[in-house]
């Protein structure tokens, strides 16, 4: 593996790790597994309680548990999948794109 192809993979499982633990486009898939909780005014989002469906919702509210799973999907797409490489490629190219943007918004 290159260094370019590392940056790359690690881009990649930047941004899809972010699109699965935060981004609004995946909540629908969020959903099933984690529970809002109302405490003292603020609300919270825990996972939900039983079984496979717990430690599903476990494994999307945690960023660092979701990442290592992102990059194993990646580093085996990459790996064994022909034809992945526009999948790592757009998430990659979007992973750079997120941290230019959050660059610009303290900057401004």
């Amino acid at each position: 593996m290159t260094s370019f192809e590392f940056l790359l993979l690690t881009l990649a499982t930047f941004r899809l790790t972010r699109l699965l633990v935060f981004d609004r486009i995946f909540e629908f898939i969020r959903r099933p597994f984690l529970t809002e909780v109302e405490e003292d005014g603020e609300v919270y989002i825990v996972p939900k309680e039983n079984g496979l469906v717990g430690w599903i919702g476990e494994l999307i509210s945690c960023y660092w548990c979701t990442g290592v799973w992102s990059a194993a999907f990646l580093y085996a797409c990459y790996m064994f999948v022909p034809y992945s490489d526009p999948l790592i490629y757009i998430l990659g190219i979007a992973g750079v794109a997120a941290l230019i943007e959050w660059v610009v918004q303290f900057r401004v």
